[in-house]
C-alpha cells in the first residue's frame, strides 16, 4: 500500500491506538493481528459486546474504533451515535458485512467517520485508520460506489433471518412472539426489525409491509 515503510517509524509517527467491538472471537482476533502487523496502528482493547465497550471506553478511549453493526446486546448504528455524544474525539469505522445504501447512509449520519466491509483487503482497512485518525472520512471502495450510485438505493438484500422477522411482521406478530417462535432474545429481534425498516426506508411497520410488497420481498 506505501512503498516508503520509513513513513511509519514508531518514533516520528507514534502508533494509532484501535479497538475492535466484534462478537466474532476468530475474526477480531485476525484484526488484532493485522493492526498490530502494519506498523501503524496497535490494539488497544478488544470487546465481543457494546456493554464491555461500554465500561471500557470509561477507562481508555482510543484513538479509532472499529465496530461492527449487529451484536449480540444491541445495534452498532445507533451505539455509534450514542458513544460520539459522549466521546466526540473516538473516530468510529463501522466494519460490518452490511452493504446496503440505507445502512451505511444512517451510519454516517450518526457519526461515524468510515463505513469498510469485513470482506475489505487489509490494506483497505489500515488505510481507513489511517484516514479517520487524521479526521477525514473514509469508505471502503464498494460503499464508495454504491453512495454515489442513488439507483443502488432501490436494491435490498436481506438475511435468512431478516426475512423470517419480515414475514413474521407481516403476519402481524410481536416482537416478542417472534422471539419466542425464532428462539432468540427480543432484543435480537428488535435489530433485524430496525435493520429491515432502515433497509427499506420503512417509518414505520404498515409502510415496511407496503414495501415489502412492492419491492415483492413478500
Amino acid at each position: 500500500m506505501h512503498s516508503d515503510k520509513t513513513r511509519f517509524s514508531i518514533i516520528d509517527y507514534p502508533l494509532i491506538s484501535v479497538a475492535v467491538v466484534d462478537d466474532h472471537k476468530l475474526l477480531a482476533g485476525s484484526l488484532s493481528w493485522i493492526i498490530n502487523e502494519s506498523g501503524i496502528a496497535q490494539i488497544s482493547a478488544v470487546y465481543h459486546d457494546l456493554k464491555s465497550c461500554r465500561e471500557g471506553l470509561k477507562k481508555e478511549i482510543p484513538d479509532v474504533l472499529l465496530l461492527d453493526i449487529e451484536l449480540p446486546d444491541g445495534d452498532g448504528v445507533d451505539f455509534c451515535a450514542e458513544i460520539t455524544e459522549i466521546y466526540p474525539e473516538l473516530k468510529i469505522i463501522m466494519l460490518t458485512s452490511y452493504k446496503e445504501f440505507n445502512i451505511a447512509k444512517h451510519a454516517l449520519h450518526n457519526g461515524a467517520f468510515g463505513y469498510i466491509l469485513k470482506n475489505s483487503e487489509p490494506e483497505e482497512l489500515i488505510a481507513g485508520i489511517e484516514t479517520v485518525n487524521m479526521g477525514e472520512q473514509f469508505l471502503c471502495e464498494e460503499i464508495d460506489v454504491l453512495l454515489r450510485d442513488k439507483r443502488k438505493e432501490e436494491v435490498v438484500f436481506l438475511t435468512n433471518t431478516e426475512k423470517l422477522v419480515l414475514k413474521h411482521i407481516a403476519d402481524g406478530y410481536t416482537r416478542k412472539e417472534i422471539a419466542t417462535m425464532l428462539n432468540r432474545d427480543e432484543q435480537t429481534v428488535k435489530t433485524h426489525w430496525r435493520n429491515l425498516m432502515v433497509k427499506l426506508n420503512a417509518k414505520n411497520a404498515v409502510v415496511l409491509i407496503k414495501k415489502s410488497y412492492e419491492m415483492r420481498l413478500l
